[in-house]
Order: structure tokens, then C-alpha cells, then sequence
């Protein structure tokens, strides 16, 4: 097997190009490769369609950045804030310019992932009817339920296939097969349905580690086209095991958000001035450091010798 191994540069320089649809994290709050939005953000990529399952602030900073063409999902905001400014101002304002927005539910967009990830032609859901997202997503398609006698009215989302799902990982080998847990979110899904797959590794491991637990590995790696050696790339999210949550962080940029000119100042202190997330992690200095979970709490041994 050949090594995947590549900087965070290159993988987004290499696999993502204008116009993608990206899947940026799928374990809702945590694990959130925001390393990978701010290199986005560095390389200029433009008319992204962001499918977002949640994603915390990661949307909203490409949609102020003008890197979104399209938002595929049902909210953009920053958990601890509320709706993201820059996604209301685009919506409102135009700005930085306008924003197509493909209306889900977390529910249906979690379903239409799955639906990618087994090649299904469609999903049926319930849990749209009676809502107006029918109405503001044509390609939902409200249909009688054909394996019934009694009227039963389902919904008929669509399959998404992200072109690139970019995910950040407690740990990899070089080939691509790596270890998952905590909160999983859709990331199971998201990987399954995705064209290709970008890790970005918290520690880069020997293949018998990952061999060792091999229930972990909740995607193959053959689905993933790189892997970028990058400590805490889910910063300022937290990821079980490894990282606290940066609240300080998040509210900051949300007040700083509230209008354009404070997001730029913000954008250009955390993002455009620093040339890679090497030089995050420097300028973070001991407040990252003081995130980083020292504490244990091991899961049991799981036993798969054969004989």
C-alpha cells in the first residue's frame, strides 16, 4: 500500500476544487476540522456547497468568507450563539453575496446521507409532513405510501453525495484507516456516502494499532484519498478523549461576527495572517495547551483472539 500521507495544504489543495460538495465534520458539535475551513478559507475556494450537519460556526465562517454558494442542511449558526450573522447576512443582504439554501431537517439530511452511503434511489421519512420544508426543497416529493391500503402520505428525500467528506480523526495510519469515537453523529454515514474522504489525524499510528480494535474503524480506508498529520485540527471543538471545548473562542468570534467588519478584523487575526494551523497552534500557545484532556477513562479490553 502506498502512503497517504500529505500536508493539510496540499490534500485541500489537491481534492477539493470549486464548486464541491463538502461535508466538513458530521459528529454535530464535536470533532469539527476547523483546520480544514481556515485552509478553505486561505486557498480561496469558491461556490462550496456546505452540506451541514451542524458544524458549529465552520459554515458560517466559509459563507462570510465568501467560499459558499449553496448551504445543504437545516441550520448554520454557532451552538453556544445562536443563528449564524454571516448566514443572515447573506440571506438578508446578499453579503458577501447571495446564498442558495437546499431546506432539510437534521433528521432528513441524516437520511439522505444514508441513503448515498447504500446507493439507495431515495429515502421515506414522515417526520417532513406537515412542515414547510416541502415546500421550500422541490426535490422533496410527497408521495401515498404504495405498500399500504390506507392513506399514508410519506416524503421522498433524495440521496446526497458529497463530493469530499473532510473529517478530523483521534488517530490514522498513513494508509487511511482510522480510529473513531465519542459522539459519531453521521460521520459513519457521510463517509459512506462521500466520493472521498480527507483525514486529518490528531496522531499518526502504526497499522497494528488500528488492527487491535478493528470495531473503531467505521469507514474503510480505501474511501480516503488523504491523510494530514495536524494536532487539535478540530479546534476550538472539542474531541472526546484528546480536546475540550474552546467556549472563549466561539464567543468571541460570535459578538466580533455581529457585523462585516468586525468578522474581517476576526478573519484576518485567526485566519489570513497565519499561514498554516502550525501557526494556530503557536499563537494559541498554552491556551491550547490548557485544553488538552490529561485525564483517563478507559473502556474495558475487548477480546478478539481467535482460538
Amino acid at each position: 500500500m502506498q502512503s497517504k500521507l500529505v500536508s493539510l495544504k496540499e490534500a485541500v489543495a489537491g481534492f477539493i476544487k470549486d464548486g464541491d460538495r463538502l461535508v466538513i465534520g458530521a459528529s454535530l458539535e464535536a470533532a469539527i476540522p476547523f483546520a480544514a475551513t481556515f485552509e478553505l478559507i486561505r486557498q480561496n475556494k469558491r461556490q462550496l456547497d456546505l452540506i451541514a450537519p451542524i458544524s458549529d460556526a465552520s459554515a458560517d465562517m466559509l459563507i462570510g468568507a465568501g467560499c459558499a454558494g449553496s448551504i445543504t442542511g437545516a441550520w448554520v449558526g454557532n451552538v453556544s450563539g445562536g443563528l449564524g450573522h454571516n448566514y443572515r447576512r447573506a440571506m438578508e443582504q446578499g453579503l458577501p453575496h447571495p446564498l442558495k439554501v437546499n431546506d432539510f431537517s437534521n433528521f432528513s439530511l441524516a437520511m439522505a446521507l444514508m441513503a448515498g452511503a447504500y446507493g439507495m434511489p431515495f429515502v421515506p421519512v414522515r417526520s417532513l409532513l406537515g412542515s414547510d420544508i416541502t415546500q421550500s426543497n422541490p426535490d422533496h416529493k410527497i408521495l401515498q405510501n404504495p405498500l399500504s391500503e390506507a392513506p399514508d402520505p410519506v416524503v421522498l428525500v433524495k440521496p446526497l453525495v458529497p463530493d469530499v467528506a473532510i473529517f478530523s480523526v483521534p488517530r490514522s495510519d498513513v494508509f487511511g484507516n482510522a480510529h473513531f469515537w465519542g459522539s459519531l453523529g453521521v460521520v459513519q454515514e457521510a463517509a459512506l456516502a462521500a466520493k472521498s474522504v480527507i483525514l486529518l489525524a490528531d496522531e499518526i499510528v502504526e497499522p497494528a494499532v488500528i488492527a487491535s480494535d478493528p470495531n473503531r474503524v467505521i469507514f474503510p480506508g480505501f474511501k480516503v484519498k488523504a491523510v494530514a498529520h495536524e494536532p487539535a485540527s478540530q479546534y476550538p471543538s472539542p474531541m472526546t478523549g484528546c480536546w475540550k471545548r474552546d467556549n472563549a473562542f466561539f464567543n468571541d468570534y460570535h459578538q466580533r461576527s455581529r457585523d462585516r467588519e468586525g468578522y474581517l478584523a476576526w478573519l484576518e487575526e485567526w485566519v489570513l495572517s497565519l499561514p498554516d494551523h502550525a501557526s494556530l497552534r503557536a499563537k494559541l500557545g498554552t491556551r491550547l495547551d490548557d485544553l488538552r484532556i490529561k485525564g483517563t477513562a478507559l473502556a474495558a479490553p475487548a477480546n478478539f483472539a481467535s482460538e
